[in-house]
């Protein structure tokens, strides 16, 4: 009973052990923000897209890439990195000039960026975009290798001051004024802004002091109405522009490749009979052809000695009825088949044809004597 009671004791003091040790644990629970779910996870403007749509009241487009603004949009929200050659600045330019409002954002404009991340993931700007904002009057300088950033805490547009929390490390300066984070002009019947940290209008921050009064001072400033679009600022897709500008040529290449595999391919062209037309020939053929084979086998002697013991044999009986047993012999072959003499005595006598047609020809008259021997 001892020795029971003493395992009974050690299985209970195992658990209250374990459970003692870890009561007597600390620890803290901590909540990190990690991103969003759902649209907001892969369209960081979902935000400002829906309280553009109830500000203005018009179509509100959200692309995934580059896709040129039409001639009935008003406002159209860029990545800088977007705009990566001289094609596609040019089609902004021209809309920009028929009464568009072109707003480009520079740093924490792309898709992919973390909003939660304190890295600066944006490239250098590319030489187009810069070459478009000085076309505007605007001096865009790419600084992302520098440690200082351009705060902003107010940004002034059309007489109105907005809270604003931005800061960037790029900086754009208009009219040789100050460097900072924003810059709106004038550019033909049209308006060009410039805003180096577009985080104030992503999902996380829009809702954030008076970013979203100033999105909606953006929209509103437009003389003209029209749709609105957001560009997520996605890479550019190689096949996609195969497919919009290269397809006559490609349609071209796909012809003559089908145009060459029928003319190099028989299976690709027209098909063949499976038997050709069967050619009829004559009983002198087919005897013409044998005789051929037995004269290159033996000379033919061996066909022909059956056909002249015949003949001899038949024409001995032959010549004894008709009473001419004395005769020539040939002669009176000659004289009952119509052959000449030297025709007859060529068939009997001559031991191996020249050719074929030798043969062949013996042959015939061979048959023939039987024939008129019967």
């Amino acid at each position: 009973m001892a020795v029971w009671k003493g395992e009974v004791a050690v299985r209970w003091f195992m658990p209250c052990l374990a459970a003692f040790a870890l009561s007597a644990c600390e620890y803290q629970e901590v909540k990190r923000d990690i991103g969003y779910k759902g649209k907001a996870r892969i369209n960081p403007w979902l935000a400002s897209e829906r309280y553009a749509g109830l500000l203005d009241g018009e179509d509100v487009y959200s692309v995934a890439s580059w896709s040129p603004p039409e001639s009935g949009d008003a406002v159209w929200f860029i990545p800088a990195s977007i705009l990566s050659n001289r094609s596609f600045t040019r089609h902004v330019d021209h809309w920009v000039l028929d009464g568009g409002h072109l707003v480009l954002l520079v740093e924490h404009a792309n898709a992919e960026t973390n909003d939660w991340s304190h890295a600066v993931p944006e490239p250098d700007l590319e030489p187009a975009v810069v070459e478009m904002a000085e076309r505007a009057g605007f001096q865009l300088d790419d600084h992302t290798t520098s440690v200082s950033s351009v705060v902003a805490t107010e940004i002034e547009f059309r007489g109105d001051v907005y809270q604003v929390s931005a800061s960037s490390h790029s900086r754009v300066t208009l009219d040789d004024g100050k460097p900072g984070v924003f810059a709106s002009a004038p550019q033909g019947q049209g308006r060009m802004t410039v805003l180096t940290d577009s985080r104030i209008f992503r999902n996380r921050w829009v809702g954030e002091q008076e970013h979203a009064a100033l999105l909606g001072a953006l929209i509103e400033a437009s003389d003209f109405e029209g749709g609105i679009g957001f560009m997520r600022g996605s890479g550019l897709s190689l096949w996609g522009l195969l497919g919009e500008h290269l397809w006559p040529l490609l349609l071209g290449l796909g012809v003559l490749a089908l145009l060459w595999l029928w003319k190099n391919f028989s299976r690709f062209g027209p098909l063949e009979p499976a038997l050709g037309t069967p050619v009829l020939r004559g009983y002198e053929h087919h005897l013409e052809a044998l005789g051929s084979f037995q004269w290159r086998l033996d000379r033919a002697s061996g066909l022909l000695a059956p056909l002249r013991m015949q003949v001899m044999d038949r024409g001995q009986r032959v010549s004894g009825r008709t009473g001419r047993r004395d005769d020539d012999f040939h002669q009176f072959l000659a004289d009952r088949s119509g052959l000449p003499r030297e025709q007859v005595v060529r068939a009997l006598e001559e031991s191996v044809p020249a050719d074929s047609a030798s043969l062949t020809s013996i042959t015939e008259d061979l048959q023939r004597l039987l024939h008129v021997l019967h």
